[in-house]
């Protein structure tokens, strides 16, 4: 580190959100009851009465916002999935950019900072970071999806059309219809989503490692607005990034419930549908909850590992049980695939596929931003001391991995039970193919409750860690806010994903990602320019 005065950092010893808190009129840490809130007062107040306004009207108008829902899904994906698509290019190549640029070099923490964790530790967080409930809904259920569509055939479900171009595959041609399918697949799950996760994780991690600034959003736009960040700007920027957190998770809150109610349909044959739904979330929701008063340590860091132990064992026993040479092999000709149609399925402009760029990768890339806090958070905490090219390189990568071989498993199994006669495994409903592709291999009871434990324990963690991320933005970048505040996040989530179910399903879900997804790419897209700058003004590592 060197000992001249960083001009990016405010003056004085006391961190600058600290000052505010005790000085400033626009920030406040507000002392209620017994509990000792801890809140950042604007930021908290605004985005919590938006969340509760927007789960009591949609409560109470649900036929009414259900076709809003349609429509704003609609609108935004197909006449926005240029700007979608745009800006996660502009992502990979700011992030390739950055590795083989001088700037790759700086250090996170400063020149003499040293990892935090080793390289075994820091790449299962990363890995960690890469399985959700996500992969779960569908890793089964997309590939599946599109090797239909380039089969010939047409795929609807919950109003997702898949009929699309085949970008140079022959209708009939299974073997070039299975690789276009994987390729379109590891689109959506490799490169540009961890790239959109990584420059925001980055710019947190150097705003507040090497900077001194909060563990916040707005701390990233520093070198764009000076001081104006503690006002109203700084407040804009992260009331946008709770909102598109919350929406973000509450999609995936909601697919989980679909899918583990699919589930215990299946297994036990209990009813399904928005009940049940609806009985899920409060059910878990409320094991969330009781994780969040257990602590970060005692709650989610435990269930995560047993989550981790349990989604490797279901992979494992697919692979063996399964086409294991076909998945073994398939890694490598996926990977190749996915290389050689990334200049079709990246192109922004000019596209026949438009149930594909707009059903599918507009809602992807829109659903990943709205993620980008929650994750990019994660993952700045655990990365100190990396230089930014080995974070760059160890982000885009390790997930990206784990991505691939979680689908090629699932998604390559059930293609390969498709073209073996099962056809039952495509034309099941998206939430029950998972469960409808395990039933083919042995011990399908066993491994079914598994799955349905996974979409339930992946919901819990990803509840109460999205509720401390949203804390800590909350709070002004305090990591350590009292419990009470992320009780009351938690179970926001928790409503605002019944609402959603309640006032349209699927595509409610959906509308909300895309919704709180399109500002907060604006925000993202100039936090580029900030990170170079940022960048720009640290010494390099030697």
């Amino acid at each position: 580190m060197t000992d001249e005065k960083d001009p990016m950092k405010p003056d004085g010893e006391v961190n600058p959100i600290d000052t505010d808190y005790q000085i400033g009129q626009d920030n406040i840490a507000l002392q209620v009851g017994p509990f000792g809130l801890d809140i950042h007062n604007r930021v908290f107040l605004i985005s919590g009465l938006m969340i509760i306004a927007f789960v009591v009207l949609t409560l109470v108008f649900q036929s009414q916002v259900e076709p809003i829902f349609g429509s704003v899904r609609g609108w935004l994906t197909s006449n926005l999935d240029w700007f979608f698509i745009s800006a996660a290019n502009i992502f990979v190549l700011l992030c390739l950019f950055l590795i083989f640029s001088p700037l790759g070099k700086v250090r996170l923490g400063g020149t003499e900072a040293t990892p935090d964790f080793t390289y075994l530790g820091w790449f299962s967080m990363l890995f960690a970071a890469g399985m959700g409930i996500g992969l779960m809904f569908f890793g089964v259920s997309e590939p599946l999806s599109h090797f239909n569509s380039a089969l010939g055939g047409i795929s609807m479900e919950n109003g997702l059309r898949t009929d699309w171009a085949p970008l140079g595959a022959a209708a009939g041609d299974a073997v070039a219809a299975e690789r276009l399918a994987m390729a379109a697949t590891i689109y959506h799950w490799a490169l540009h989503p961890w790239a959109i996760y990584a420059v925001l994780a980055l710019g947190l991690a150097l705003f507040s490692f090497n900077k001194g600034l909060p563990l916040t959003i707005r701390s990233i736009f520093y070198p764009l607005l000076g001081e104006r960040v503690w006002g109203w700007p700084g407040h804009l920027i992260d009331i946008l990034a709770i909102l598109a957190t919350l929406f973000g998770l509450a999609t995936s809150l909601g697919l989980g419930a679909s899918q583990a109610a699919a589930g215990l349909n299946y297994l036990f044959g209990l009813p399904k549908g928005q009940v049940t739904e609806v009985l899920l979330v409060i059910g878990i929701t409320l094991i969330a909850l009781v994780s969040v008063l257990a602590g970060l340590e005692a709650g989610v860091k435990r269930l995560s590992e047993i989550n981790m132990v349990l989604a490797a064992v279901l992979m494992l026993f697919v692979i063996i049980v399964g086409p294991t040479l076909a998945i073994l092999t398939g890694f490598f000709s996926n990977l190749a695939a996915y290389l050689q149609h990334l200049p079709a399925l990246a192109n922004p402009i000019g596209r026949e596929d438009a149930n594909f760029s707009q059903g599918w990768t507009a809602f992807y890339w829109a659903w990943w931003i709205s993620w980008s806090p929650f994750v990019g958070m994660f993952i700045a905490r655990v990365s100190r001391g990396r230089t930014v090219r080995e974070f760059l390189i160890s982000v885009l990568l390790i997930p990206s991995a784990a991505c691939v071989l979680w689908m090629t498993v699932f998604g390559g199994t059930a293609i390969s039970q498709f073209l073996g006669g099962f056809g039952e495994v495509a034309s099941a409903a998206l939430p029950l193919q998972l469960f409808t592709m395990l039933d083919v291999l042995p011990l399908a009871q066993v491994t079914s409750f598994i799955a349905i434990v996974l979409v339930v324990v992946f919901f819990v963690t990803s509840s109460d860690s999205g509720s401390l991320v949203i804390d800590t933005i909350s709070a002004g970048g305090k990591v350590n806010a009292p419990t009470p505040q992320r009780v009351f996040w938690c179970t926001f989530e928790g409503l605002v994903a019944i609402a959603l179910i309640l006032g349209g399903g699927l595509i409610a879900l959906q509308a909300m990602a895309v919704s709180a997804g399109f500002p907060f790419t604006l925000v993202l897209l100039m936090s580029c320019v900030a990170l170079v700058k940022g960048l720009a003004s640290e010494p390099r590592a030697v």
